[in-house]
């Protein structure tokens, strides 16, 4: 029998080369592969395949005149966006609107039920990217796309998206921070990168209410960040009722990661994965998409995303 939990990673997000020494780089993609390889995940698993999202799927998300910019920038510029800190190569662009595109197709198995849920594990990573600028090793929000997409292809009115990474996804706040179908909710160390995700930041317009933030200091752990999901994200849902669940799954808040100072270990992922699936069974229909974003100690990322894809393959029937 099938696996609850399909599967999304290919070689080409391996071609997205950072430059010697950055912590964002491929072998990130090997070390979660084996890890779920060493643990018996993937052999059962629905593979979802890869496709490059098309310009008018990006433009969800991102002004035309920023794709226009990646575009120039991956062509003709140096090897960073002009927009920020994120180092491109020749074939970025290309990997990035796979990254989308994969992401997508992750979309389509969930919502039609083909899965239960499904893991991404693709680069780059997409949060801090905003509607007009890459930052922070990103230059497309996967996340977002993948919520604006589900709301126009298959009418989905109220997504959650959670951010377990280490770093606030300002990106994905800022895309829909005015956005009242959508309820993003985050737990980041703080003062950390990039300075964003107060807790008075709760929304603005028909979007207020919609944005919870939950700032922690460094070498906060599971009493403070499983706390946060049991205590403020599960009560806020009985009133949003999510029909579709999408994580931002960063791995940089395990113990031991070179970019944060949390202290999570893999069996709190395991715990917080399991709040997730809870959340999605009672509004949702089950429907979870996890997609990786940091996680930046090899042997960390491997073991977090092992324990995280074991959760969501325990899944009831």
């Amino acid at each position: 029998m099938p696996s609850a939990t399909a599967i999304l990673a290919d070689p080409i997000y391996k071609e997205h080369w950072t430059g010697a020494g950055h912590p964002e780089r491929p072998e990130r993609l090997d070390a979660v592969l084996h890890a779920l390889e060493r643990e018996g995940a993937i052999k059962d698993a629905l593979r979802i395949p890869v496709r490059a999202a098309t310009e008018d799927e990006v433009a969800l998300c991102h002004h035309r005149k920023y794709i226009e910019v990646v575009k120039r920038d991956v062509t003709h510029g140096p090897g960073a966006l002009s927009t920020g800190d994120t180092e491109i190569s020749p074939r970025s662009l290309e990997v990035a609107l796979k990254a989308v595109g994969g992401v997508l197709n992750a979309v389509d198995v969930v919502v039609s039920r083909k899965t239960k849920n499904a893991f991404c594990a693709v680069r780059p990573p997409g949060h801090h990217a905003t509607p007009v600028r890459g930052m922070g090793f990103c230059l497309f929000n996967n996340v977002a796309i993948a919520a604006r997409y589900a709301q126009k292809k298959y009418g989905i009115e109220r997504t959650l998206i959670v951010d377990w990474d280490v770093h606030h996804g300002n990106g994905t706040q800022d895309i829909f921070y005015s956005d009242g179908s959508m309820f993003y909710f985050s737990t980041h160390q703080s003062p950390w990168y990039p300075g964003t995700g107060a807790a008075d930041e709760t929304g603005e317009g028909k979007g207020k209410g919609t944005t919870m933030n939950c700032p922690f200091p460094a070498r906060s752990g599971r009493k403070e960040i499983l706390g946060a999901f049991q205590g403020k994200l599960a009560p806020a849902m009985k009133d949003f009722k999510p029909e579709l669940v999408l994580i931002s799954t960063g791995f940089d808040s395990r113990m031991g990661d070179p970019l944060g100072q949390f202290t999570l270990s893999d069996a709190d992922f395991a715990d917080l994965t399991k709040v997730m699936l809870e959340i999605a069974d009672l509004y949702a229909g089950g429907r979870v998409i996890s997609v990786l974003e940091g996680g930046y100690n090899l042997s960390g990322l491997g073991a977090g995303a092992a324990a995280h894809v074991e959760a969501l393959r325990n899944v009831g029937p």
